[in-house]
């Protein structure tokens, strides 16, 4: 079941992002994150009109949310996005029900484009968000560095409306 994160989400939500964090470069923070910045996230989020949601299957096994591209004024309708689902939430068809949900409340608000920012070796999700409809954009080379290596950025986006 794919719904709003409520405050008591917020510590299986830290431990997926904080696993991906450790483990993997889906994202090439090496900071995890505490409770409280991921209840902070979800405050933000939501005082500024987006949402963050969660795959609950009987225990939280994935979210996804949404936030302005960039912070200028210009940037207003475009949106990036983030998703992650614990191993226990993968192959279910979860993501793609979150990835609904988030670009459903986006364009409701008025977001016209969606962003994903995807390091290039995270072939699986490049693939994932083909299958969503969208369209690899432009790739920014050895930007992130994590695990003693550069990683390359993938820029994919769909247009919303």
């Amino acid at each position: 079941m794919i719904r709003a994160a409520t405050l008591a989400d917020v510590p299986a939500v830290t431990a997926i992002i904080n696993q991906v964090v450790r483990e993997t470069t889906i994202t090439v923070t090496s900071v995890e994150k505490t409770e409280a910045d991921v209840l902070m996230m979800i405050e933000d989020r939501r005082a500024l009109g987006h949402e963050v949601f969660v795959a609950d299957l009987g225990g939280v096994v994935g979210y996804a949310t949404y936030a302005q591209f960039r912070p200028s004024p210009g940037y207003v309708r475009t949106m990036e996005h983030s998703v992650a689902l614990a191993l226990a939430g993968q192959g279910k068809g979860l993501g793609r029900a979150l990835m609904a949900a988030v670009e459903a409340h986006a364009a409701a608000a008025g977001a016209h484009v969606m962003v994903a920012a995807i390091t290039a070796d995270n072939t699986k999700s490049i693939s994932f968000h083909n299958v969503l409809g969208y369209e690899r954009v432009g790739l920014l080379p050895q930007v992130g560095y994590k695990f003693g290596r550069y990683h390359d950025l993938v820029l994919m986006q769909k247009i919303l409306t």
